[in-house]
């Protein structure tokens, strides 16, 4: 039976439509419409959707029902919603449970995308923020409220890799009925653990690790089916944040190998940690796999694995760091990640530039500090283009 499948064999095969011609690739179903074969029938099917039915594009489409079905399968929820990009899903996530009034306590320690959708639109509307150190227990305890309607955190907080400790977090939402939404994208789908841990929405940016070779946008929203499709799925096709047929094939191809292209990279990730952790030149090297890390042993009570994304901090500061990046020959500059090339970044000057600098120091940003995304290249290779990146500055 699929639910007894390994994750592994789910990647490939859960979810799967097959149209009369019995094609082996899932195919695209680039619609933006479907033809009804009477007026009665598109009667009954705008009055209830079956199985298999589809209206419009923006509600939904046999390739991205793949997608979904599929994701949601080697989740552990019932079912998922395919967004236009991960952003989409997190604004998406949020809006469609909040209303004015609500009051949501968040981790600080977030990509800015998210900042700004906590912190500028969810407040126009008139919901209530809290920000905490998604490290800090006694600070999640202090702020979740009777009242407090939703938490949200990143599991591996971009850039800075804090790893917040998923099960006791949940355990004091549930407490008070709060819902539990993580942005997930640094655990990775392979090694997540976060429904077993307590989450009740898990989202993915779907251009990172699932589609993984920097060619789609796309996002996803886990859950249960009554978030799915009773909350999240009216907001959504109503508001236009579909993912395309297209974008949905590419991450279904995605999903195929991603378990294979995750595991080799994170394996490299711990590889270059710990041939760079003890280099007088870097003031820090940040990896949830290094024992050193001060949530080491939660990462490791909560994830399968490491994940593929480490930081490195030059001791000398933002220069050192242009330096560095400059010198570089294989990782390229950009400000993707779980990629199939590696990609290095400079938070401080663009995906978190818009925070100021005293909220930078407060998570840890410094100007030294370089993100590295690690790829499918040789791990002997990426080490010593490191290193000697490192000699340039």
């Amino acid at each position: 039976m699929a639910q007894d499948w390994d994750k592994r064999t789910k990647l490939v095969h859960s979810g799967a439509r097959r149209s009369q011609y019995g094609e082996v690739a899932e195919a695209i179903y680039m619609t933006q419409g479907f033809v009804y074969p009477s007026a009665e029938a598109a009667e009954a099917r705008f009055l209830q959707t079956g199985a298999d039915e589809f209206i419009y594009a923006r509600y939904g489409n046999p390739t991205v029902a793949v997608f979904e079905d599929r994701i949601a399968a080697i989740e552990g929820t019932e079912d998922a919603f395919a967004t236009a990009s991960g952003m989409a899903a997190v604004s998406g996530a949020l809006t469609a449970m909040l209303r004015a009034g609500d009051h949501v306590v968040s981790s600080r320690a977030l990509f800015g995308s998210c900042l700004y959708i906590l912190e500028e639109v969810l407040t126009r509307y008139g919901v209530q923020v809290d920000f905490v150190d998604g490290t800090d227990l006694d600070q999640w305890r202090a702020a979740i409220r009777p009242d407090t309607r939703a938490v949200f955190c990143e599991t591996v907080s971009n850039p800075t890799l804090e790893v917040v400790d998923l099960r006791a977090i949940s355990q004091v939402a549930h407490a008070v009925g709060a819902t539990v939404v993580v942005d997930n994208v640094f655990a990775t789908p392979i090694f997540s653990r976060a429904v077993e841990l307590g989450a009740d929405v898990v989202i993915y940016s779907a251009t990172k690790h699932i589609d993984g070779q920097g060619r789609a946008l796309g996002g996803v929203v886990c859950g249960t089916r009554e978030f799915i499709r009773g909350t999240l799925e009216p907001y959504m096709k109503h508001t236009g944040g579909a993912l395309s047929p297209f974008n949905a094939w590419v991450m279904v191809n995605g999903l195929t190998t991603m378990d294979l292209r995750v595991r080799a990279q994170a394996a490299s990730a711990q590889a270059i940690a710990e041939a760079l952790q003890d280099d007088p030149r870097l003031a820090r090297v940040i990896f949830p796999g290094l024992p050193d890390h001060p949530h080491h042993a939660i990462a490791r009570d909560q994830m399968d694995g490491f994940g593929t994304v480490l930081a490195l901090d030059m001791a000398a500061g933002k220069d050192a760091a242009f330096r560095f990046l400059n010198a570089l020959q294989i990782a390229v500059i950009s400000n993707n990640l779980g990629d199939a090339r590696s990609i290095v970044t400079h938070p401080a000057t663009t995906t978190h530039q818009r925070l100021p600098d005293d909220q930078k120091v407060l998570l840890g940003i410094s100007q030294g500090l370089v993100r590295l995304s690690v790829g499918l290249e040789d791990t002997a290779d990426l080490i010593a283009d490191l290193r000697r990146a490192l000699d340039a500055i």
